[in-house]
């Protein structure tokens, strides 16, 4: 009992133990706060991820992919069609995009161009989920819709900024295009602003080269295209694309659904030859990944196959670049990779899963969330330091007390246990005070940055950087349970020498001291 007495006492009335114990306590909270601030976005990146890419991709190694895809699916059924769920072919080529701003200047961005099914498409990955039109996100159609985009983001939550703009966006944008180009006669094909009904703001025109006939157009005939009437192919921009932020950090846009842009892409065959053809922008794609949102542009699958050359004639059946697999459990990525690489030609196809696609990003962060930890955990050894100087001098200052004890029958392991129990303690109060004050800044540590940025004046965490509304975070319990039981540890073993150096003490020579 007395050593519980006298653990209870030093930890009471030492004032210096108060030192290990903040130590303990900011290292501790550091470490948790960390941990779940990385854990959530490495989780909202994968996310965001696999969002675009399927669990395994069956790639071509050429840029005109292989023919007859239809085959291979069934080739690929017949190797691991228990483990697979959905498949879907795609064509991927590099291109460029083209639209004019309203001062007359255009705009060139070199883009990823992806042919995609729409029947299949949003089956083996959640592409449609990050649609702007809520109808696309039910049912993706290449078609323009009469209105209802997005006005806030669906993905921001509550404090998602207002999109004005997109208030006049789809057919109603389009025909009041139309309406514009006609009234102003020759200069209708130039860019413009076109005041919505309420003049509560501009929508901008963004029209792209002289519309060109198209093959399916019901003025085709003629070789006349009314733009108020009819649309070219539908394409869907990634956001990144067509927007930006002002100088009062709202979100603009350069061009909006039922806007056209005009798209140059290789052919196929040899050697590529590079062709032109103009789409209609029918919604916007937005992943909250800048690499996508900022470089992919989607088509009709039939389409970009006609446009490039990759049907046979005559018939429609096509090359295409990929074939994207999506699986029942994702745990068997690698076992499906394994699969399809022994039964198709390497030098031919190559098979890969999302994570192999972006290896070096994951583990890049892998390695960063590492090194974060190791440097944290370093806060906690200098406590732990502290805590051995702070009891060598414990045991020098209670060298008498400690020779009283052991005249009174005291062992040596009874005096040991009194400094290591006071270690425990140490180690645990700090640790479980760490662990609160870690949880409750988690917890509200959007709004703790949001006072940061009123103090400072300066943003701390900016949407239009990180692509995220609000600082992502997830507590998990295992790493929770680790780092608190690590410090504790250290705290514990930080108490051992000196505990070792008051057992050995002798009862005559510890009652001389002076």
């Amino acid at each position: 009992m007395y050593k519980f007495l006298l653990c209870w006492r030093y930890l009471r009335t030492r004032h210096i133990a108060l030192a290990s114990v903040i130590s303990v306590t900011l290292g501790v909270a550091t470490m948790i706060v960390v941990n779940a601030v990385m854990s959530g976005f490495v989780h909202e990146m994968q996310d965001r991820i696999h969002g675009i890419l399927s669990d395994v991709v069956f790639e071509s190694h050429s840029l005109d992919g292989f023919a007859d895809p239809q085959w291979h699916m069934e080739q690929i059924e017949r190797v691991a069609g228990e483990y697979i769920a959905g498949m879907t072919p795609t064509v991927h080529v590099p291109a460029m995009l083209n639209f004019p701003l309203p001062n007359g200047q255009f705009i060139t961005k070199q883009v990823n161009l992806l042919g995609i099914e729409e029947a299949t498409h949003a089956a083996v990955s959640d592409f449609s989920q990050y649609l702007q039109h809520p109808e696309n996100r039910r049912e993706l159609k290449f078609e323009l819709r009469e209105s209802g985009y997005d006005v806030f983001d669906h993905q921001g939550g509550e404090d998602a900024l207002e999109r004005v703009e997109m208030r006049y966006a789809g057919w109603q944008h389009r025909r009041a295009m139309a309406e514009m180009r006609a009234a102003t006669g020759p200069v209708a094909t130039q860019p413009g602003f076109v005041p919505p009904t309420d003049n509560s703001s501009f929508s901008p025109n963004t029209e792209s080269d002289p519309f060109h006939d198209m093959p399916n157009s019901p003025a085709a005939e003629e070789n006349v295209f009314d733009p108020a009437r009819e649309t070219h192919p539908g394409a869907i921009l990634g956001i990144a694309l067509g927007n930006y932020r002002d100088r009062d950090g709202q979100e603009r846009f350069l061009i909006l659904p039922g806007d056209d842009v005009t798209i140059t892409y290789p052919t196929a065959g040899t050697p590529p030859r590079v062709q032109s053809f103009s789409f209609t922008v029918v919604d916007y794609y937005e992943s909250k990944m800048s690499e996508y949102d900022a470089g992919f542009v989607f088509v009709p699958l039939k389409m970009l196959q006609r446009l490039r050359g990759m049907l046979i004639p005559g018939t429609d059946v096509g090359r295409v670049s990929a074939i994207q697999i999506k699986l029942k459990d994702e745990a068997h990525g690698d076992l499906v990779r394994d699969l399809l690489r022994q039964e198709f030609d390497p030098a031919v196809y190559q098979v890969s899963t999302w994570r192999d696609k972006q290896g070096t990003l994951l583990a890049a962060v892998h390695m960063e969330t590492t090194i974060l930890n190791i440097l944290l955990f370093l806060i906690i050894c200098v406590a732990g330091f502290g805590i051995l100087a702070i009891f060598f001098m414990i045991v020098v200052e209670k060298t008498r007390d400690i020779g009283i004890l052991k005249s009174l029958g005291a062992p040596g392991s009874g005096v040991m246990s009194i400094f290591l129990g006071y270690g425990l303690s140490l180690g645990c109060v700090g640790s479980g005070a760490g662990m609160l004050l870690g949880l409750l800044f988690v917890a509200y540590i959007n709004e703790i940055a949001d006072l940061i940025g009123v103090v400072t004046g300066r943003e701390v965490f900016d949407p239009s950087i990180y692509y995220f509304q609000k600082i992502p975070t997830i507590v998990e319990a295992f790493t929770v349970g680790w780092i608190v039981t690590g410090a504790i540890a250290i705290a514990v073993a930080a108490s051992i020498l000196p505990a070792r150096r008051a057992a050995r003490l002798r009862p005559v020579e510890a009652l001389r001291y002076e």
